[in-house]
């Protein structure tokens, strides 16, 4: 496994993270049992896997539930992501329906208390808004409590996450300004490089670590969805429509001499290019078995693409029709 430095903050994290939403939520097709949970996130571990990322809505608390008991006294060797800023409590979390969101100082402060309570921790390694609009980014409040929880100690850093859905460019862009912001989160894959291009451009510039979901395209790379593929109504992906998945199957094959000349599988190469990027920290690939674990963490061996295989594959993608970008509505 091979680390790299999460932007301006100076921790080491590893190149595969460890996403742990897949163990709270049953939206990849999958029910984790807590007892797997623990043994995933444990397999994790032994496989040089020291970055653990998860939110405090993940199963309402349960993912960082699951966080602190398995790394209970293991606090110094390993680096725990969460964020927050939806208020779940009384609500029932159903896909890409957004719940109501709150980032004022006093949420802020209970969110931060109950985490890591949860996490069995006194600090977060990294603190995260979690799916801010372009309002909350351009609030100084928000970063002033932000930046009293790490002047406190209880946070060494902080991250957006941009999201729910792909997009959210000038939040990104403009979040990277604010001094503790180390990482920025974003849906990124081989398939889908807007807007991911523009923010890992930046990221260089500002000293901020792009980290990156989604890098599966979904399971398109994986090939757990393929053309005939029913994906069920509980299942995240049933976002994705059937013209979408037709069209990311052809634009596989066209990438393929390049990962066959390369000897790597399909997947392989996926992961191979997004590592290849300097600006990418870390990437958190949608997993539900020790096994995929496994094969993720093996990627990570310190060989990248070239710089000639670099360039074709943005040859290739600059060819391919835009995609429509979600982001905060502007009324002016």
């Amino acid at each position: 496994m091979k680390y790299k430095t999460l932007g301006k903050s100076g921790i080491k994290v590893s190149e595969i993270g460890f996403g742990a939403w897949t163990l709270a939520l049953d939206w990849w097709g999958k029910k984790i049992e807590e007892d797997e949970a623990k043994r995933m996130l444990k397999k994790a571990y032994d496989l040089g896997i020291n970055f653990f990322e998860t939110a405090d809505m993940y199963g309402k608390g349960k993912s960082e539930r699951l966080i602190g008991e398995v790394f209970k006294g293991m606090r110094n060797e390993i680096v725990i992501s969460t964020k927050y800023g939806y208020n779940f409590e009384n609500v029932e979390q159903i896909g890409h329906n957004e719940l109501p969101q709150q980032f004022d100082s006093k949420f802020t402060e209970n969110a931060l208390k109950n985490s890591l309570e949860r996490l069995q921790t006194d600090y977060v390694d990294v603190y995260g808004l979690h799916n801010p609009k372009l309002r909350h980014i351009r609030d100084d409040t928000i970063f002033q409590t932000l930046d009293k929880k790490i002047s406190e100690g209880k946070v060494k850093t902080c991250q957006a996450a941009l999201g729910p859905a792909i997009g959210w460019t000038q939040e990104g862009l403009e979040v990277m300004n604010r001094k503790n912001i180390s990482a920025v989160q974003t849906v990124y894959n081989i398939l889908e490089q807007t807007p991911g291009n523009e923010l890992i451009e930046n990221a260089a510039k500002k000293d901020v670590g792009i980290l990156v979901r989604v890098p599966d395209a979904s399971g398109i790379l994986t090939g757990k969805v393929k053309a005939d593929t029913v994906i069920s109504k509980n299942d995240h992906r049933k976002e994705r429509k059937r013209e979408w998945i037709k069209s990311a199957l052809d634009k596989v094959e066209q990438l393929r001499p390049i990962a066959d000349r390369n000897g790597l599988n399909i997947i392989e190469f996926a992961i191979k290019f997004i590592i290849s990027k300097n600006a990418v920290s870390s990437v958190f690939p949608t997993v539900v078995s020790k096994e995929e674990i496994e094969t993720f963490a093996a990627i990570s061996d310190g060989k990248y693409l070239n710089s000639s295989d670099m360039k074709e594959i943005e040859d290739i993608y600059n060819t391919w029709p835009s995609y429509e970008l979600k982001a905060t509505p502007q009324t002016a």
